[in-house]
């Protein structure tokens, strides 16, 4: 098993979200560096709205993320009679913590494709579809379930804003750039820019060089239409143990992060 002793990680997540994936990196050996560059904040729906867009009122209800889970069940009804749909795993295990039966999940990436890819989704015409999100976002899911025939609605239950970061944490990750084994983490697009904006370029000139690991082909041409130069180390979904696994590969006999 390929450890990652000597490797810094930069881990970009939610602060809320991390800790799991903080403690498989430092299990493994890893020095874990946390930046947040998203915060995520519930959003309140009215009474009006919470009764429309009750999950029991539609044929099937697909969550987006854990954060769609959490910020929903929080404050519509609770999913009883409706069919459940997770985008990916992380989502699915939010959903069963909370009792709540998962009737689909892509066993693949956490996307809108390979959700929409699953035999549960091949005839929608005529469904009502509920979809669970936040603000903003892709929009694919919505317009090709739409494209089948589905009465499509949504509920965006949270959003993500950009955090400031305090000074100790910037300047520990200045210093962390030189180190000779360091790889940035980002699960998101959104994610990514938050990288890229909460950073000044003056003192993080180097950033762009440092390996990136990222979730899919879709955030690495994000990256590199952003001017990343680095190394990028795709990891099949942005699930704890894919992108664990990816790091790990990266990190074996010559991979882009081997020891020297």
């Amino acid at each position: 098993m390929t450890r990652l002793d000597g490797l810094t990680v930069v881990v970009t997540r939610p602060a809320a979200q991390a800790a799991r994936f903080t403690e498989r990196l430092e299990s493994l050996g890893a020095r874990a560096l946390s930046f947040p560059t998203l915060e995520i904040e519930c959003l309140d729906i009215g009474l009006d709205d919470r009764e429309a867009l009750a999950p029991d009122r539609h044929d099937w209800t697909l969550y987006t993320s854990s954060n769609a889970v959490e910020c929903s069940l929080a404050q519509l009804p609770r999913p009883n009679h409706t069919q459940i749909a997770a985008i990916g795993r992380a989502t699915a295990r939010a959903l069963e913590e909370h009792g709540v039966t998962v009737h689909a999940s892509p066993e693949g990436p956490s996307d809108s494709e390979h959700l929409l890819a699953l035999a549960a989704f091949a005839d929608v015409a005529g469904l009502r579809i509920l979809i669970v999100k936040g603000t903003g976002g892709r929009t694919y899911l919505r317009e090709e379930l739409t494209r089948r025939g589905a009465a499509v609605a949504q509920a965006e239950v949270y959003r993500r804003r950009r955090p400031v970061p305090a000074p100790a944490v910037v300047a520990a990750l200045e210093a962390s750039c030189g180190d000779a084994r360091i790889v940035c983490t980002v699960t998101s697009v959104d994610g990514l820019d938050g990288l890229l904006e909460l950073l000044p370029k003056p003192r993080f000139a180097r950033l762009r060089d440092l390996p990136l690991c990222v979730p899919g082909e879709r955030v690495a041409q994000a990256a590199r239409d952003r001017g990343w130069r680095g190394r990028l180390i795709v990891s099949p979904s942005a699930e704890d143990e894919s992108m664990l696994g990816a790091l790990r590969t990266a990190a074996g006999p010559g991979g882009p992060l081997a020891p020297a």
